[in-house]
């Protein structure tokens, strides 16, 4: 039997992220859909190191730490020293990236509107579920392989 779920993932994957960031750019928000997935995080929680932000966001390090770095010279985020362990920088929100929630969240409901149009809700619910399965299934996978490695 060919499967072709992986190439489905991989092309809505690429359409999504340049219609977001076109909704995005519509709405006033200067962001990209990767910036977007750190502050989603960091409004639930603020205060995160980069490894729970990667972690939360499935962002490689050094590609998060790229972001990161970008906005903080935006001054979207900042980053604080630990007070308890000074080796451990903390990810906070300024009022910039707290003000920018609102429409953020505004974009999202749109794009979620485009991505399930047509969908009964039980379709959607049936379709998450078994998308969250692959996603553990990828998961696991990389834990064994990092655990093998080390």
């Amino acid at each position: 039997m060919e499967t072709k779920g992986g190439f489905y993932i991989s092309q809505i994957k690429q359409l999504q992220d340049r219609i977001f960031g076109r909704l995005l750019a519509e709405a006033g928000l200067e962001i990209n859909g990767s910036q977007g997935r750190i502050l989603f995080v960091l409004w639930k929680e603020e205060g995160l190191t980069m490894s729970e932000i990667g972690k939360r966001t499935s962002l490689a390090n050094n590609t998060l730490t790229s972001i990161i770095d970008r906005m903080a010279s935006r001054e979207i985020l900042i980053r604080k020293q630990d007070a308890k362990n000074r080796r451990q920088v903390r990810i906070y929100l300024t009022d910039t990236a707290r003000n920018m929630k609102k429409k953020y969240e505004e974009v999202s409901q749109k794009m979620n509107r485009l991505f399930y149009r047509g969908f009964e809700e039980e379709e959607v619910g049936e379709l998450e579920i078994n998308l969250k399965r692959v996603l553990e299934n990828l998961k696991d996978y990389e834990r064994d392989v990092e655990k093998d490695s080390n």
